[in-house]
């Protein structure tokens, strides 16, 4: 198997933005004293955008199974915390994908 090098170029191009983009925001914001309001609130709503990127195709593109255990996922977060979230969701996948109906 050979490398392509237009492939390896994109993967090291890549790495480097995202090398520049992570350290260019850490130097950035650790030479702000105090962030303006509207930059605080943009930063800690991150997170929740970063999740839905990642789980809306998943439950949008996924199967019936997929779409129960993910319901099923986000009520056991309602109530419980991370870990057994996160177990309640993937047993409940694997107990739909495994049930012989």
């Amino acid at each position: 198997m050979t490398l392509d090098p237009h492939m390896v170029m994109i993967i090291l191009a890549a790495a480097i933005a995202t090398y520049l983009t992570r350290a260019g925001g850490y130097l950035v914001i650790s030479r702000i004293r105090s962030l303006p309001p509207r930059a605080e609130a943009a930063l800690n709503a991150v997170p929740a955008a970063v999740l839905t990127t990642l789980v809306a195709p998943a439950f949008f593109m996924g199967g019936m199974d997929v779409k129960i255990a993910m319901l099923i996922g986000l009520a056991a977060g309602l109530r419980f915390s991370i870990i057994p979230m996160l177990l309640m969701g993937w047993g409940a996948a694997i107990v739909i994908r495994h049930a012989p109906f």
